[in-house]
């Protein structure tokens, strides 16, 4: 009987619900909206960061990262390929020389990342043969072959079948110089990346360098799932105790950043919103006691308790959040499900976004668990709401609203 005098009482001033029903659905779809986008964007770098650049974990010499020396390499590492590939969980692994030296063709110059790579396993650990826009990706039997990426390309001033050369300091303290060609140019959504990292075969490095074949800088893991990091992580660190080994979140850690922030980034941006909503509620209801005060005060008169006046309220105004709260999460879905089959063109924002890493197509996505939140939220909202307006009905003395000519 309650819920039905509630509902009734809800659509007394249909103009007046409508309105806070629709801002709140707007509002509310907008926000949904907007974490799916973020949400979209967040997966697409971290997919990015983990296929085509870090893959999932790192193995290193134990100085390494704090000082990426060429001296500081892996020894052995056949065996320790085979023993990191019978771990569970490990999709594959590669290992790779890298050199930070400088790249110069005919027009100018530029400082790089060299990665010597042994391709056919390199393919199975990033998915960077993939982004090859011009040529092929190094092709058996040819000697010297080098892939770089568009935007170093460009700034070169070099093209497919271009010669390049680069020069290094040998294991022996020597430098030297040794010419490549250009077999293939990569493009990712990265601009940085492709600036600044070029890819040579490893046994062609290690020649250059007079560093034997059988060792590298870097050993780079693929898992079968993400959700294995943690315990795979763990378990090479236990069984590999004199290597460096990092996850793709210390190898990288402003994506990490991205991946953390999102709850708080959630909380922060609903939380705005229904902020809003809140006092929009209480005006809304605060107004329909004031209209009711005659009849309020008769209801207590005629021996209605202050309880139920609250639940009354209570219910009024909880129905009002649920019903626009309803339909801003199904319209924020909707807009996400569309979104995320069609995505997002940023193509006129390319520059900026690819500069950061971003890509320029983002496809919606946000997980039923934070919609859940959301709808959590707002329920807490509407009963937060209601607290106003039903202690100021509880304040009315039923003599004098009766008498009140409403």
């Amino acid at each position: 009987m309650m819920i039905a005098v509630a509902w009734r009482n809800v659509w007394r001033n249909k103009t007046r619900s409508l309105v806070i029903t629709i801002a709140m659905s707007l509002g509310l779809a907008s926000g949904i909206f907007y974490m799916g986008f973020y949400r979209g964007m967040m997966d697409q770098r971290i997919q990015t960061a983990i296929a085509t650049e870090a893959s999932h974990i790192q193995v290193h010499h134990k100085s390494y990262l704090e000082n990426p020396d060429k001296k500081f390499f892996i020894t052995q590492v056949d065996s320790t390929l085979d023993a990191i590939r019978k771990e569970t969980g490990v999709n594959a692994v590669s290992s790779r020389i890298i050199l930070n030296t400088m790249i110069q063709s005919a027009a100018t110059g530029s400082g790089v990342k060299i990665t010597g790579i042994v391709p056919e396993n390199e393919k199975l650990v990033t998915n960077l043969y993939t982004k090859i826009a011009e040529g092929s990706w190094f092709k058996d039997g040819k000697r010297n072959p080098i892939v770089i990426g568009r935007k170093l390309a460009d700034k070169l001033k070099v093209k497919l079948k271009s010669k390049v050369v680069i020069t290094l300091q040998d294991m022996e303290g020597n430098m030297t110089a040794a010419a490549f060609k250009v077999e293939g140019i990569f493009e990712t959504s990265n601009t940085a990346y492709d600036e600044n990292c070029v890819f040579v075969q490893k046994a062609d490095l290690a020649r250059v360098m007079v560093m034997e074949e059988n060792a590298c800088h870097e050993i780079a893991v693929l898992l079968n799932d993400n959700a294995l990091l943690d315990q795979v992580n763990t378990e090479l660190i236990g069984k590999f105790p004199d290597l460096d080994i990092k996850n793709w979140r210390e190898v990288m850690p402003e994506v990490y950043l991205l991946e953390s922030s999102f709850n708080l980034t959630m909380f922060i941006f609903i939380g705005i919103i229904l902020l809003a909503l809140l006092f929009g509620i209480i005006n809304t209801m605060l107004m329909a006691v004031l209209e009711r005060t005659k009849e309020l005060g008769m209801l207590m008169a005629i021996g209605m308790n202050k309880t139920r006046v609250f639940m009354m309220i209570l219910l009024e105004t909880a129905m009002l959040a649920l019903f626009g709260g309803m339909w801003g999460i199904l319209l924020g879905w909707l807009l996400n499900f569309w979104f995320g089959i069609q995505g997002i063109d940023l193509g006129a924002w390319s520059t900026a976004y690819e500069s950061m890493g971003f890509d320029t197509l983002i496809y919606t996505h946000l997980p039923l668990s934070v919609s859940l939140q959301i709808a959590w939220m707002v329920m807490v909202t509407g009963i937060l709401a209601a607290i106003y307006p039903a202690i100021k009905a509880l304040k009315l003395k039923p003599a004098e609203a009766v008498r009140i000519d409403m």
